[in-house]
This record gives C-alpha cells, structure tokens and sequence, in this order.
C-alpha cells in the first residue's frame, strides 16, 4: 500500500482524507525552518506513540514509545541533526511528549536520513492534525481516527508519496 498526498488530501486504499501539509506549502528543495512540506517518495522508518494514551499498540515496522524526555533534534550544528534525543539534550530539540495529541502517534519518514544533510529538514512525520487542518512545520498530518486506521496497514514497503 502507498499513501499518495496531493491537493492537501492523502489518498489511501482505505480512502481519501483531508490533510495538512506545510504551512508555506511544499517544495523540491527543503530548508531547514522553511514552513514547507518535501516533495518526493519517502519509506516509513518507524513509528512512535502514546501508549498511557492509545493503549498496547503492534505495528508491521520497528516503533517505540513515546517517553517523557523524548525528543527529535532540529539545529544542524548538532552531531544528532535530524536523530531521536533524549532530554535533557545541549541542542535544539522538538519535543516528541506533548500536551496537545498531535504527537500521540508519529510516523518518521526516511526523509534526509542517508546521509543526513545539515540544514536540509529534520522532523518530517505523518502525525495526528489540528483540528482546523492548520499547515504544519512541514509534516504531512491527518485527522487521529484516519492515522489509527492507516498505521496497522504499514509495512516495510509502504510509500508516503508527495506530489505537487
């Protein structure tokens, strides 16, 4: 199964969701900071979640659960650029443990991974929405009940294809 994002809706073989995607809309040439979502064809590399949220979760490719002091590098001076960290952390980190249920599952995409460019992206996930659809940092996010339906469905070969 792919997962094709285009015209902010995110095509699957379960069907057609509304989506967000970067606020600044998408690109071919992704900053660091930019606002923009990657164009491109991109593996799932692994999957993190709430579990004092959504319960005992399997998935079909390696995952984790998402801890208090867990977080994702994003300073591109950091040995870690676009790397799981652990807090307390000396760089620039997005928190993965939040308040708000944007993060309670986060798909990581192999996007800028190897090699890792500094300065290129970092972060970029399919995750849980806000509920007015509002642009992300440059994820691709869609409403909870359609990630928990999509999650169980994806496997080594499952592509997040984003298409302009």
């Amino acid at each position: 199964m792919n997962l094709l994002v285009q015209n902010n809706y995110l095509h699957s073989d379960l069907g057609r969701f509304a989506c967000a995607i970067g606020r600044a809309g998408l690109t071919t040439n992704k900053i660091e900071g930019d606002h923009k979502t990657p164009v491109g064809e991109f593996k799932f590399k692994k999957i993190y979640y709430r579990k004092d949220k959504l319960g005992e979760m399997i998935f079909q490719i390696p995952f984790a659960i998402i801890r208090e002091n867990d977080g994702w590098c994003d300073d591109p001076k950091s040995k870690l650029y676009n790397q799981h960290v652990q807090f307390p952390f000396d760089s620039s980190a997005e928190k993965l443990f939040r308040d708000d249920d944007l993060y309670d599952i986060i798909c990581v995409l192999n996007y800028n991974t190897n090699p890792i460019v500094p300065g290129k992206g970092s972060a970029i996930f399919l995750h849980i929405c806000k509920s007015n659809f509002a642009g992300t940092e440059g994820c691709v996010a869609i409403e909870k009940k359609n990630i928990l339906k999509l999650v169980n469905l994806i496997d080594c070969n499952t592509k997040l294809i984003v298409k302009t």
